[in-house]
């Protein structure tokens, strides 16, 4: 019996300390040292009202902005799913001449596709393209807006990041915040 009445002890220190204590001093730690990061890295717009977080890709079909990759997940953040189709099979041919003739109907001069505009992210929601992929857009909406596809370039330019600490990863534009750049930039 004083075993189990130890083992019984045992297991509320340590329910209490991994289920409570630990949850809120890492939530508590992350608060202080990354707010942004610990309440989701949102966005806001001019008037406060959040638009989205930089770290999800949203659903745009407007032809004033910039597209972001495809998403198996219809860009539903609680359905994360990539696609485990192999490429070599008919339906995701099928799938990816789908795309590419999307892109080429909405972008008409558009004669090299980046792959990252006709694939979907591993996650379903990535909202990091290629400053290829972004360029590849700036015909249309330039069209679009009126805005010169040189300051759209530029835009682009100035909204891509680079490698992480130099060597990794490679260099990468978020939609989410190139949008809103845009935004600000053409009239309403």
């Amino acid at each position: 019996m004083k075993s189990l009445w130890i083992a019984v002890r045992f297991s509320l220190v340590w329910m209490l300390v991994c289920g409570l204590i630990y949850p809120l001093a890492t939530t508590g730690f992350a608060q202080v040292l990354f707010p942004k990061q610990a309440d989701g890295s949102l966005m806001t717009g001019e008037d406060g009202a959040v638009t989205g977080s930089e770290l999800l890709a949203q659903n745009v079909q407007s032809p004033q902005l910039f597209h972001p990759r495809a998403s198996m997940a219809n860009y539903d953040p609680t359905a994360s799913a990539g696609s485990n189709r192999a490429v070599a099979t008919a339906d995701y041919a099928k799938e990816i001449g789908g795309k590419v003739a999307a892109v080429k109907a909405d972008n008409p001069n558009l004669t090299d596709i980046p792959a990252d505009l006709v694939t979907a992210s591993g996650s379903g929601f990535d909202p990091d393209l290629s400053p290829e992929a972004a360029k590849a857009q700036a015909a249309r909406i330039s069209r679009a807006t009126g805005m010169s596809e040189a300051a759209l370039d530029k835009l682009i330019d100035d909204s891509t990041k680079s490698r992480q600490l130099g060597i990794f990863g490679e260099p990468r534009v978020n939609v989410n915040e190139l949008n809103e750049e845009l935004l600000k930039h053409i009239k309403p």
